[in-house]
């Protein structure tokens, strides 16, 4: 598919009835929000990340997808910062609660999901309770989320370039998409000279069916070792890893002096539970009117770090930031096994970048494991 059928893409999604998202230059970083076209994506830019640092810089000029994953992720739209759970009005006998309405929320279209972030949303389906086999619906599912995800339409793209905090390769989540990694299409970009087109994978019947309405054409051997040249390249450009058997490794050294060496430098500001994007940590906050006729009940987004999260009656068990830390490292890596079946990380090396003093987890992880 060239430049003019990358544009039809946008052009049919719309029309069908979904609402594209998709990276955007906003406020000097490239961040994920409402687009209607390829002249709304970052055409031309790029980024250079480094622990707690983040420029976006000019790249290969007419690239769309040249970036690393900037601050924000796909969660914002499938987990709401903010987000109404129920409303209550007074009525004649008691109150008349209402929930809203799942039919109400939108479809949404992702473009430029990244093989990380692809693996981040299929964690959080699991957190969630979304399952696309409607067979097997999870008693405990969040209906807000399982409606959201159930009408949203991916279109992933693969890694041509890393950034200097990016790790996913050993975490098996990137940079190339897998098969059967519950995309509905994937793109390759190819930029090298005058050609710029795109190399397209259907993942699933609802993929296949916009690709039949695309200006397209098939793809030849040399088209594909193309395509395949773009992820290698970003996979050797990788320079961070994952110590091996981190899991194991945190279980055996939950008491490690590293951890206070740790609490020195951390500011417990939460950025790194912020921008990851697979936490999921949130609170309740309930607002009753001045007339009490009327009351409503959110959910929040919230983090680990802060120190009311651990609030119980007595007062609040992570007092520490060295315990904060550690149970949002241990978590994320090691416990996170035990509830959900993987890792609660993907790789994307958002919290090292986001991190103001530029906190680096491979790194901690791999002094833990050296240190004891």
């Amino acid at each position: 598919m060239d430049e003019a059928g990358f544009a039809a893409l946008f052009t049919i999604l719309i029309k069908v009835g979904y609402q594209p998202i998709g990276p955007r230059l906003r406020d000097g970083a490239i961040v994920y929000e409402e687009v209607s076209s390829p002249l709304d994506l970052p055409v031309g830019m790029s980024d250079e990340q480094e622990g707690g640092r983040y420029r976006v810089v000019k790249g290969t000029p007419g690239a769309y997808f040249e970036y690393v994953c900037g601050p924000t992720s796909w969660k914002k739209f499938l987990f709401p910062p903010r987000q109404k759970l129920l409303e209550m009005d007074k009525a004649d006998k008691g109150f008349k609660v209402e929930a809203p309405n799942a039919d109400d929320e939108p479809s949404y279209a992702f473009i430029g999901v990244r093989p990380c972030e692809l693996a981040a949303i299929h964690i959080q389906d699991k957190v969630f309770g979304y399952n696309e086999d409607e067979t097997q619906k999870s008693a405990y599912a969040d209906p807000g989320y399982v409606a959201r995800r159930s009408k949203s339409l991916i279109v992933a793209v693969n890694c041509g370039r890393a950034g200097k905090t990016c790790f996913c390769a050993s975490m098996g989540t990137g940079p190339q998409i897998g098969k059967n990694q519950g995309f509905d299409l994937a793109l390759t970009e190819i930029l090298d000279g005058r050609r710029h087109e795109f190399v397209i994978e259907v993942g699933s019947k609802r993929g296949g069916l916009i690709m039949e309405l695309l200006p397209q054409r098939e793809a030849s051997g040399m088209d594909q070792r193309a395509a395949e040249s773009v992820t290698d390249r970003a996979r050797r450009q990788i320079g961070r890893a994952m110590v091996p058997d981190v899991e194991k490794v945190l279980q055996k050294n939950l008491r490690s002096s590293r951890w206070d060496e740790i609490a020195t430098r951390c500011l417990t500001c939460g950025n790194c539970t912020l921008v990851c994007p697979t936490c999921f940590c949130n609170t309740t906050e309930d607002t009753t009117s001045l007339s009490g006729d009327h009351a409503e009940r959110w959910r929040l987004w919230d983090s680990c770090f802060s120190l009311d999260f651990s609030y119980i009656h007595g007062g609040c068990i992570r007092r520490e930031a060295k315990s904060r830390y550690r149970q949002w490292m241990t978590h994320k890596l090691s416990n996170w096994h035990e509830q959900f079946g993987s890792s609660g990380c993907v790789g994307c090396g958002r919290c090292i970048t986001w991190c103001p003093v530029g906190i680096d987890i491979t790194e901690e992880a791999k002094a833990i494991k050296y240190s004891g």
